[in-house]
């Protein structure tokens, strides 16, 4: 073969990659809620409804489930493009694996029910793939998108609702720092007022410990919450000792006098994060995949 035949062959070679360039998977979008929609299907109303039917049932259940719709998983299969997501957006509880993915590929006309392992038991291959035959294609086929993603999703819950699942855990979700103002007001006067009794017997340094242990104690018992326990019961320790050395050393000062101390003073340690709510902070448990569920088309 020629010096001058091998250079054609290598430049039609580039043409054509310059041409035709290789398709890339599609990127794998952030979990920003129990519903996440590129395609404009749903209405807001409709991912309103249906993130509270999730928030619910992930309340009482503890399993979690997700509903994902994209235009297209080319050049991925469905299949391929699911369990990619569940790795990702690892929904479910850790080491429960109570996790479950709805996901539509509009253009495609695919959709595919994806199966954490812990959920494998009841919403088995042949259940998932009933859901989807039975009652999320033929509303797909009509054209109503809301109708078929809505029942098919709350027959998954009724599904996963008749397996044995471990209780959840008692959480408490604030959505803003207005819900937990109240709660720093409350431990701004109880670590000034009820904890003065405490560093007048014990001393300052025991009496304000033991001020900030008893406001823990107290919020992991009422509102089950460890770290919102720990957070409110350093808050109360630091408060007190602080505001006791301030009345220590500024004559005619009272020490139940707080004028100089607010709530503001621990704002910078909390923000809307802390929020299980769909408004960006919404995040998976942990939860692991190995492929269960099932496709569909129509």
């Amino acid at each position: 073969m020629t010096a001058g035949l091998w250079r054609t062959i290598v430049v039609f070679a580039l043409l054509l990659g310059w041409l035709f360039p290789a398709s890339a998977d599609v990127a794998v979008p952030q979990l920003t809620g129990r519903v996440v929609d590129q395609t404009g299907t749903l209405s807001s109303g409709d991912i309103a409804a249906l993130s509270q039917k999730l928030r619910d049932f992930e309340t009482r259940k503890g399993s979690q489930i997700a509903v994902l719709i994209v235009p297209t998983t080319q050049p991925e299969t469905i299949e391929q493009y699911s369990i990619r997501v569940a790795e990702a957006w690892k929904i479910g509880r850790k080491k429960i694996d109570d996790g479950a993915i709805l996901i539509v590929a509009k253009n495609d006309r695919h959709l595919r029910i994806e199966v954490g392992y812990g959920l494998e038991g009841a919403l088995t291959d042949v259940t998932s793939r009933r859901i989807i035959d039975e009652i999320i294609t033929p509303k797909f086929r009509s054209g109503d998108f809301a109708g078929g993603i809505t029942d098919g999703v709350e027959r998954m819950i009724r599904v996963i609702d008749g397996e044995p699942l471990p209780v959840p855990s008692p959480t408490v979700n604030f959505g803003s720092l207005d819900d937990l103002a109240p709660l720093f007001i409350v431990t701004l006067f109880a670590s000034i007022g009820v904890g003065g009794f405490f560093r007048a017997m014990l001393g300052r340094l025991l009496g304000s410990f033991v001020t900030g242990g008893i406001i823990a104690a107290l919020t992991w018992f009422i509102l089950g919450s460890f770290a919102l326990a720990l957070a409110l019961g350093s808050l109360g320790f630091i408060i007190g000792f602080v505001a006791d050395l301030f009345s220590a050393i500024t004559p005619g000062t009272s020490r139940s006098r707080g004028g100089s101390w607010s709530s503001g003073s621990s704002s910078g340690g909390w923000s809307s994060g802390s929020s299980s709510s769909d408004s960006g902070s919404f995040s998976g448990g942990g939860g692991s995949f190995g492929g269960g569920g099932a496709s569909g088309s129509w």
